[in-house]
C-alpha cells in the first residue's frame, strides 16, 4: 500500500507542479486563458491573484514531495504527517473549488482524487 501511496501522491505533487506554472508562469498564455476558460482581458485583470495562488499549489507539492521522501527513505511518521499536511490540504482545495463551484467539478475532481488515494493507501499502509 506504501508503493501505491506514492504513486498517488506523485501523480498530485506532479499536477499541482504543473498548475503552478500554468497560474504563476503563464496565466496570460493562450493555452492557459483556454484550460481555465478567460479571455485574455480576464487573464490580465487577475494574474496578480493567479500568481499567488501558483505559489500556493507549489508549496503543497512541495510539502508533500518532501513527505515522500521521509516515507520511502526516512521517517515514515515524520512522511506521513507531510504527506497528509501538503496532500490533505490539495484534497480540502479540491472540496472547496467543487462546492463553491458545481461546474468546475471536473477540475475539483483531477485536483482531489490523485491525493486522496494516496493519502489513504498511506494512512492504511
Amino acid at each position: 500500500m506504501t508503493a501505491i501511496g506514492l504513486v498517488f501522491t506523485g501523480v498530485a505533487v506532479l499536477l499541482h507542479g504543473y498548475i503552478f506554472v500554468m497560474e504563476s508562469l503563464q496565466w496570460t498564455a493562450a493555452r492557459t486563458r483556454a484550460t481555465f476558460g478567460m479571455s485574455a482581458a480576464e487573464a490580465e485583470a487577475t494574474e496578480e491573484m493567479a500568481f499567488n495562488q501558483g505559489f500556493y499549489n507549489l508549496f503543497l507539492a512541495v510539502v508533500a514531495a518532501v513527505g515522500m521522501a521521509f516515507t520511502a527513505f526516512g521517517d515514515k511518521g515524520i512522511g506521513l504527517a507531510l504527506v497528509l499536511a501538503g496532500a490533505g490540504s490539495m484534497v480540502a482545495a479540491g472540496v472547496v473549488l467543487l462546492l463553491s463551484s458545481p461546474s468546475k467539478a471536473r477540475a475539483a475532481l483531477i485536483q482531489l482524487v490523485p491525493p486522496l488515494i494516496g493519502c489513504l493507501a498511506l494512512a492504511i499502509a
